[in-house]
């Protein structure tokens, strides 16, 4: 599925539209080149499930938390590691549990896609605008936004 998004509001609108239908253990995977809106929709995400504190990039601390929302989340910046096995020393499973997870540059923590309950984004700079091509894993495919 291809969704324009041709301004902030429209970032804003879809990350709330995924926010209502996030469940815990859920993975959203978001792609794209440096300035593509991964943060933006992350932030977008997060304020849809009620957050109103900052939410700061994590590319330097790689791992943020947000216990209290429902579900909790964990956003998380892939951007700087350098192999893969560096997730396991993270913790990430344990910060996981019971949690739902943003993962910006996943492909640098070896991806998610296997996982039944990831929606994958890539986000693309066209013009001035934005492109999320979104696809969802088997438990996503009744709730793709």
């Amino acid at each position: 599925m291809i969704r324009e998004l041709p301004d902030l509001p429209a970032m804003t609108e879809f990350g709330q539209v995924i926010a209502r239908k996030l469940k815990a253990g859920d993975v959203v995977a978001l792609t794209g080149n440096l300035g593509a809106g991964k943060t933006t929709l992350a932030r977008a995400i997060i304020a849809g499930l009620g957050h109103t504190g900052e939410v700061p990039s994590p590319t330097f601390t790689i791992i943020e938390v947000y216990d209290a929302l429902s579900p909790p989340i964990v956003h998380a910046d892939f951007y700087r590691l350098e192999n893969p096995a560096e997730v396991l020393e993270l913790g990430l499973d344990d910060y996981r549990e019971g949690a739902a997870l943003i993962a910006e540059w996943p492909e640098k923590a070896g991806g998610f896609s296997n996982e039944l309950a990831c929606l994958a984004i890539e986000l693309e700079i066209v013009g001035q605008s934005r492109r999320a091509n979104v696809q969802g894993g088997r438990e996503w495919l009744s709730r793709l936004p």
